[in-house]
């Protein structure tokens, strides 16, 4: 199956919103920035998810491993360093 295009955008949105709300928890100051965060979490994920689905004409259950653990190692490289 294929997820909508809309339904994905609103869970990304979701996923942002949420992250930006949990920065505001630890500081106010820090909301953009877990907001970024997960953005560029988002973006690592879908240039891996293209990528794949380039070089094995679709995903496996290991590729949606690797869109996990690359989406959170990119969301708190962000959250680190930024």
């Amino acid at each position: 199956g294929v997820v909508p295009p809309r339904a994905a955008v609103a869970a990304a949105a979701l996923a942002v919103v949420a992250c930006a709300g949990a920065g505001a928890l630890v500081d106010v100051y820090a909301m953009p920035m877990y907001g970024l965060a997960a953005l560029a979490g988002l973006a690592a994920a879908d240039l891996l998810s293209r990528h794949c689905v380039r070089r094995f004409d679709g995903v496996t259950g290991d590729v949606f491993g690797a869109l996990a653990e690359t989406a959170a190692t990119a969301t708190l490289l962000v959250i680190t360093f930024g």
